[in-house]
């Protein structure tokens, strides 16, 4: 019997400490905002690397053109998890059945605005009265050009937002001078630049103060049918950041194949960009607020929601 307690009360210890694995090989369908994205490569990593796999996950991948889009597919359950925006978190106000799990980026430095090289605009100072396109409406693209508007004392709406798309889709439009200018992911960026066909006429960086950039969202039906499987994906995620800080050279060959750039332009994207992701998941009072007041800016919704209701950390890992 000694014995027998002894094996028990191991068996019990390792289940408390050991990492979370969900049971044996289950399906989880993960929705990125934005295929091209550095902000959602690590998911590519975590596959390529096994790191959800060793936690019996299998992971299958699929990308949406923007918030909007990967909230439809997550309502019509065809994705159980996503990689999106802070902003997007009001979708849940709306209704849709979903949680912000873990937020994973703060501030939004894979933003940047450009214009064609032959632009007149110099500087975002210019900007008033312009169109420039964004990847949706309500999504922090938008709001990111608002905040624009708002630094330089013109008030919400003076500069015009038309929703486009994908990041490819709003460099193209820039191109055709269809818009004015186009917020885009820096990797898109750095490559309309060195094209010679554009400039990156601001960079957005962390000039907005505490924020969450991107979070992760699992819908309710797949936490209360796979919660372990939750709290796994999102274990494997962090180990995979983890992975990437400390092997910069096997993170680049991944996110130059998944970026479709070359490995010099993600060599620069993975210096600029790996500061904004978090070390745990973790949700910042200071920065729900900014998100909640950006909710009413955008006019997403009429007033600023208790967003206490639009999260959860319960499944972040112990």
């Amino acid at each position: 019997m000694a014995h027998l307690r002894l094996v028990m009360a191991f068996a019990l210890t390792s289940l408390l400490l050991g990492p979370a694995v969900a049971s044996a090989q289950d399906l989880v369908r993960v929705g990125k905002a934005g295929r091209e994205a550095f902000s959602f490569v690590p998911v590519d990593v975590g596959v390529q690397m096994g790191f959800f796999k060793k936690r019996n996950l299998n992971v299958e991948i699929s990308s949406f053109s923007g918030d909007a889009r990967l909230q439809q597919g997550m309502a019509a359950d065809a994705i159980d998890m996503s990689l999106a925006s802070g902003p997007g978190m009001a979708f849940i106000v709306k209704g849709s059945p979903i949680k912000a799990v873990a937020a994973f980026a703060g501030p939004p430095l894979l933003f940047a605005l450009v214009v064609p090289k032959d632009s007149a605009l110099k500087s975002a100072a210019d900007l008033n009265g312009r169109t420039v396109g964004v990847s949706g409406v309500g999504s922090v693209t938008q709001w990111l050009v608002n905040q624009i508007a708002v630094k330089q004392g013109w008030g919400l709406g003076a500069i015009k937002v038309v929703g486009i798309g994908e990041n490819a889709a709003r460099i193209a439009a820039v191109k055709s001078k269809g818009v004015d200018g186009g917020v885009v992911d820096m990797a898109s960026a750095l490559n309309y630049e060195k094209s010679g066909e554009g400039r990156i006429l601001a960079r957005f960086g962390d000039a907005v103060g505490p924020f969450h950039a991107h979070v992760m969202f699992a819908t309710d039906k797949y936490i209360a049918a796979k919660p372990k499987a939750v709290t796994a994906f999102i274990e494997g995620w962090f180990e995979t950041v983890d992975f990437m800080r400390q092997n910069k050279a096997r993170t680049i060959d991944i996110a130059a194949e998944v970026m479709g750039t070359d490995k010099e332009l993600a060599s620069a994207i993975y210096d600029e960009l790996m500061p904004m992701f978090s070390k745990d998941g973790r949700f910042d009072p200071k920065a729900l607020d900014v998100l909640a007041k950006s909710f009413v800016e955008l006019k997403t919704l009429p007033i600023e929601p208790d967003m206490s209701k639009l999260y959860t950390e319960a499944m972040l890992p112990k």
